[in-house]
């Protein structure tokens, strides 16, 4: 039996803990005042009733979320079907549609406008072209450069793909320019983006995402530690020494990283030139998230409100700017409209605002993801072991799929250190 210390409590750190603490004496360290991460449940009181609001973590399907879905099973937690409508809106013009039949011809000025048949044939080409380039093998340039040597219009790139993918990766939409065009490839790929068939039935918790996380947590509560951030990972010769902040360091054998790769840096006090190598190639944003009840900032149309709804601003942020229609998406019967806004906190009223939480995500770059295929490299060597979703689309069947690799390679360095 080891002792482990897991740093992190979100969706990665409470895998690896679920598979160690049956033979393993765990302790698990989380910054925040609360365990998820990402899987952030608010329990809204109303005049109506007692809701169950997601904000961060909030759908999953079977064909792309295999190991989370098992998972689930394992935990005995129940889902319910949801739809993963888009739209995209203007607040500094009559602009507006959204990716359903009525949707696409709510506004009868888009049906009669040049520019957006354009924009709804270039998406047509452009899907076709990303399938090609997966059948090429080739890796292929940054979006921008393909979207410019393509000869997309203007209209499609700036109220179509960048919105869909800065929506998807909660990413700068001008950042996105230097998105792999690659890895958006495959990534719409999986997840039936590149046609209008084959798409994948989108699920969500029944009683909210925090359901699975009282599930997993419940034979190693007490071995939870929360607002407890690590400010220092030593390792020594015979152990690792880990310092949480106001508190005396504490020693482990072995160290499982299941927090940010630029948290996980500034952690470790002796790391080795590839760790700091590797984990510098995934840089994280800010955003924050809102959740509320004031409807403005949903489209003018009601036959344009989605689950996922972009908003396209005079003067762009160097931020995402989206509202999730949270009724929508957890199917809530509730008389309120639940919304969850990113980073556009200036235009809610604040009498209708429940919430405020602050995230983070990966920034993803050609760099990011050479480095993914690395970590095997510095995962389980010298006894810390790494876990996140950013080793790969960055979302929670992501952050399953490291831990389970991570434990993995953890093996694999046991083995190699067992004497012939």
């Amino acid at each position: 039996m080891s002792k482990i210390a897991i740093i992190g409590a979100g969706i990665a750190g409470l895998t690896a803990a679920h598979r160690l603490h049956p033979d393993h004496e765990i302790t698990i360290f989380e910054a925040g005042a609360y365990v998820g991460g990402h899987t952030n449940t608010i329990d809204v009181r109303t005049t109506s009733g007692d809701w169950a609001v997601d904000t961060g973590f909030i759908v999953l399907n079977d064909r792309n979320y295999p190991n989370f879905t098992r998972f689930l099973d394992e935990l005995g937690v129940a889902t319910q079907p949801t739809h993963m409508g888009f739209s995209v809106s203007s607040d500094h013009e009559d602009f507006e549609y959204a990716g359903t039949p009525r949707g696409l011809v709510a506004q009868p000025a888009n049906v009669v406008n040049p520019r957006y048949h354009r924009m709804i044939r270039d998406l047509l080409r452009f899907n076709k072209d990303m399938r090609a380039l997966l059948e090429s093998g080739e890796d292929g340039p940054s979006l921008g450069e393909y979207l410019d040597a393509g000869g997309y219009s203007e209209w499609f790139v700036h109220r179509l793909i960048v919105p869909q993918a800065s929506a998807v990766w909660s990413a700068d939409p001008a950042g996105m320019w230097a998105f792999p065009v690659r890895f958006l490839a495959e990534f719409f790929r999986n997840h039936g983006m590149l046609g209008f068939k084959d798409r994948p039935q989108w699920q969500t918790i029944v009683g909210g995402s925090q359901r699975y996380v009282d599930a997993v947590t419940r034979p190693f509560a007490d071995r939870i530690h929360t607002s407890s951030p690590v400010e220092a990972v030593t390792r020594h010769g015979d152990h690792i020494a880990v310092t949480p902040r106001g508190a005396e360091s504490q020693r482990f054998d072995e160290v499982v990283l299941a927090c940010h790769a630029d948290q996980a840096r500034a952690m470790l006090t002796n790391p080795t030139d590839l760790e700091d190598e590797l984990l510098a190639a995934f840089p994280f944003q800010a955003n924050e998230a809102v959740l509320h009840t004031d409807a403005s900032l949903m489209p003018r149309r009601r036959t344009c409100w989605q689950a996922w709804n972009f908003h396209l601003l005079r003067e762009p942020k160097p931020l995402t700017t989206i509202t999730y229609g949270m009724n929508h998406l957890q199917c809530l019967p509730a008389p309120e409209d639940f919304l969850v806004t990113l980073n556009l906190t200036e235009k809610i009223d604040p009498a209708k605002v429940i919430e405020t939480i602050q995230y983070a995500h990966p920034i993803y770059t050609r760099e990011g993801v050479a480095a993914q295929a690395r970590h095997g490299e510095i995962s389980g060597a010298d006894r810390i072991h790494y876990a996140g979703a950013y080793w790969r689309w960055g979302f929670h069947e992501d952050g399953v799929v490291s831990a389970l690799n991570a434990l993995d390679h953890r093996e694999r360095h046991l083995r190699q250190a067992v004497p012939a």
